[in-house]
C-alpha cells in the first residue's frame, strides 16, 4: 500500500444559518478500500510485510455486511495475499451467497469460518486459538481497531484540514475517532457520531488517543444496522442535493445528527465544521435487498 497520488476534495454543504459545513471525500481513495479503511489497513500492512513472511496471510474479524471485510479480502487480491475471514454467524455457512458483501469478499479470494455470536463474542480466545494455529499470519481486529490503524488515520488529515473548528467521523470500533483526536490541531473539537451503542467505546478511544478533545455522541438510531425510515430520507434527500452518496450505517446517520444539532445550535456561529465521508458503499447493496424484502422505501443510488 502507498499513499494516493490523487488529493481528496473538500466538498461545502450549503446551509442556511451562519455556520460553514464541508465533508471531505476519503471514500474517493480506493474504490473498494475507502475511506477510513484504507489508512486503518495502511500500517497494520506495511508493517507487517516489513517482516517479509514468506507465505503472507491475513486474518480478520467482521459481520455478514462488514465494510472491513470487503476491504481486506480487495486489499489481498490487489497484493496477492491470502485472506481468511471470521464471520459471525454460523447459519450463514448455508446462505452466504445471497449475500452481497460476502460474495464480494470470497470472489477476491477470501476464505471464510463460520462461528457462532457466543464464540465471536470471545475474540480473544479465538484469537488465540488462530495465533497456534497460524503463527505467521497477520490478525488484525474487527473494523481494524488498533495501535496501526490509529497512526494510519493521521493521513486523513492534512493542510487543508488544519482550518476546521470540529472534524466528525461516524464511529464503529473507535479507531478513526482516536485518530483524528490523537492528530488534531490543539484548537480542535473531534466529534464522532457512534453507530453503535457501546458505553465502552469513550474509554477505548481515550486509550488509543491519549487525548480528551474528542465527544461522541450517539447516533445509531436504535442500534448498530438499523434502518430507519427518517434516516432513508435523509440520505436520499442529501444525495439529491449535494451529489453525494452516503450509506444507512455510518455515514448517514452521522450526517443526519448533524445537521440536527446544527438545528439545535449546538455549534456556535460562525463555526466551520469537517464531516469525513469514511466510505462503506458496498454496503448499500445488501441494505437494499434488506428494505425491499421488507417492502420498505430503498437507498437511491447515485449514478457514476
Amino acid at each position: 500500500m502507498k499513499i494516493p497520488g490523487i488529493s481528496i476534495p473538500i466538498i461545502q454543504i450549503p446551509l442556511e444559518k451562519n455556520i460553514r459545513l464541508f465533508m471531505k471525500r476519503e471514500d474517493l481513495i480506493h474504490p473498494e478500500i475507502s475511506g477510513n479503511k484504507y489508512w486503518k489497513l495502511f500500517y497494520n500492512i506495511g508493517h507487517y510485510l516489513e517482516q517479509n513472511p514468506e507465505k503472507p496471510f491475513i486474518i480478520t474479524f467482521g459481520g455478514a455486511f462488514s465494510n472491513h471485510i470487503a476491504a481486506v479480502s480487495a486489499l489481498g487480491r490487489d497484493l496477492g495475499i491470502k485472506t481468511l475471514g471470521i464471520i459471525r454467524g454460523e447459519e450463514l455457512q448455508y446462505k452466504w451467497r445471497e449475500n452481497p458483501t460476502l460474495t464480494f469478499a470470497q470472489e477476491n479470494g477470501m476464505d471464510f469460518r463460520f462461528v457462532t455470536r457466543a464464540e465471536y463474542r470471545n475474540k480473544e480466545f479465538l484469537t488465540q486459538i488462530l495465533e497456534k494455529e497460524l503463527p505467521d499470519a497477520l490478525i488484525i481486529p474487527e473494523g481494524g481497531t488498533n495501535k496501526s490503524a490509529v497512526e494510519g488515520v493521521q493521513h486523513m488529515l492534512n493542510d487543508g484540514t488544519k482550518s476546521f473548528d470540529y472534524l466528525c467521523t461516524a464511529v464503529g470500533t473507535g479507531g478513526t475517532v482516536a485518530g483524528l483526536s490523537k492528530f488534531a490541531e490543539d484548537h480542535q473539537k473531534v466529534l464522532g457520531f457512534t453507530a453503535v451503542n457501546d458505553d465502552s467505546l469513550n474509554d477505548s478511544v481515550l486509550s488509543l488517543s491519549g487525548k480528551k478533545n474528542f465527544e461522541l455522541i450517539g447516533a445509531h438510531e436504535g442500534g448498530y444496522g438499523k434502518i430507519s425510515d427518517g434516516n432513508i430520507r435523509f440520505i436520499n434527500n442529501f444525495s439529491a442535493k449535494s451529489g453525494i452518496q452516503l450509506e444507512p450505517v455510518y455515514t448517514g446517520k452521522m450526517m443526519k445528527k448533524i445537521f440536527e444539532l446544527i438545528e439545535e445550535d449546538f455549534f456556535p456561529e460562525n463555526s466551520s465544521i469537517l464531516a469525513f465521508h469514511t466510505g462503506g458503499l458496498q454496503g448499500i447493496d445488501g441494505a437494499n435487498g434488506m428494505l425491499k424484502k421488507q417492502h420498505r422505501p430503498l437507498i437511491n443510488v447515485i449514478k457514476s
